[in-house]
């Protein structure tokens, strides 16, 4: 117990107050991400639209973040990090309510990507703060401990949303809300970095990551991985409803595990593996991730499906955190905001394939070739990042 104990604090140990701060102020934001892991129920069970119709719309908001993305990388870059959080907080708090509000599928759609825009421009905000402020040894620790805050945010979220649901959706909306506005407050406790909004003529000077051709692959390896992460926003959630007989509440349980996992066991692991090889790592979380999900249809009981969770919850743990490091360690400091942007925009790209390819598939050929076909999926990630490995050292 004593030598656990000391894991545990070596992998805590060095980070300082501000990375602290901005832990527990994206743990509270998340904790509000009630809206999005029921979009696909509050769309179908709530507004009455088909399976089809509630997953275009999912993709709607994906294609906002992708906007949202490039928005908060952007701002990080001119006005500071810290700056640009506090603008999507505050702003997408607020179209939380008014969303909360519409009714007509076309505005609600609108309501939707605007919402994305703004909320997501949260992300690469709070990633390039978190790179500015952790020295190049605990960059995989800050960036663990940023996935922690935000898993655990998101697990409390998705807990609490599935219990509130049951007494309205609108609920999930106002909570949400609250939340952004409560981290734009913590926020004010976060010092300045000096020169955090850059000069200009520095930006357009550094390295484009446009022109990074192993970061850009490396890109498409990230649309993929995080394609097969967002059924948890899509195609799981009616998976479990529909073939399982879960009620919301207990969908909510069973993501919520993804998240305790995530604060019981990431920092650990994350230290453990910080010395290895970053896209050997990748890869084997890459594989984890998909077998999963391509594991789930083989059996029904609870402890089971629990048990996938767990499998592709490792592979989460081992392969973000790292890409996290990769892309904070590729990018120069005076354009940390443009590559997280960039790379923040790969997953809002993703959540625009998902939720449309996901729920093709689910709806054409049936949950048993979708959990297969990311099954396959998981060998070609594995394989991608063994080519790219000698590229991004």
């Amino acid at each position: 117990m004593s030598s656990l104990a000391r894991v545990y604090r070596e992998a805590f140990s060095g980070l300082s107050k501000d990375l602290w701060i901005l832990g527990i102020t994206a743990l509270v934001n998340r904790s509000g991400t009630m809206v999005l892991p029921f979009m696909s129920l509050y769309l179908t069970v709530e507004r009455g639209l088909s399976v089809g119709a509630a997953g275009r719309l999912v993709a709607v908001y994906g294609a906002g973040a992708v906007c949202g993305a490039y928005l908060g990388g952007a701002l990080s870059d001119r006005i500071g990090a810290v700056r640009a959080q506090q603008v999507s907080l505050i702003a997408g708090g607020a179209g939380f309510l008014v969303m909360s509000a519409i009714r007509e599928p076309l505005l609600l759609g609108l309501s939707l990507f605007i919402v994305a825009v703004l909320v997501e421009a949260f992300r690469p905000a709070v990633m390039a703060a978190f790179a500015e402020r952790a020295p190049g040894d605990l960059k995989p620790k800050a960036f663990a401990f940023l996935r922690l805050a935000v898993n655990l945010g998101v697990g409390i979220g998705a807990a609490v949303g599935g219990t509130l649901a049951l007494y309205g959706y609108r609920w999930l909306f106002i909570g949400d809300a609250l939340t952004c506005f409560v981290g734009a407050l913590l926020l004010l406790k976060v010092a300045a970095v000096p020169n955090a909004g850059r000069d200009r003529q520095e930006t357009t000077t550094a390295r484009s990551p446009f022109r990074d051709i192993p970061f850009l692959c490396l890109l498409v390896l990230v649309v993929l991985i995080a394609s097969v992460l967002f059924q948890i926003f899509s195609t799981l959630p009616l998976y479990l409803r529909e073939h399982i007989g879960f009620q919301e509440n207990a969908i909510g349980l069973l993501i919520s595990l993804n998240a305790l996992l995530i604060v019981a066991f990431e920092m650990i692991l994350i230290h453990l593996v910080s010395r290895r090889d970053r896209m050997s790592v990748v890869g084997v979380g890459a594989l984890l991730l998909c077998a999963g999900y391509g594991l789930m249809p083989y059996h029904n009981a609870t402890w089971y499906l629990a048990l996938t969770v767990a499998v592709w919850t490792f592979g989460e743990m081992l392969a973000l955190p790292i890409l996290n490091v990769i892309v904070a360690e590729r990018a120069g400091a005076s354009v940390q905001g443009r590559y997280m942007g960039l790379y923040t925009m790969a997953y809002a790209i993703a959540f625009i394939v998902a939720p449309i390819a996901g729920t093709y598939l689910y709806d054409h050929f049936g949950p048993l070739v979708l959990w297969h076909a990311i099954g396959v999926l998981g060998i070609g990630l594995w394989l991608g990042s063994a080519v790219l490995k000698p590229y991004l050292r």
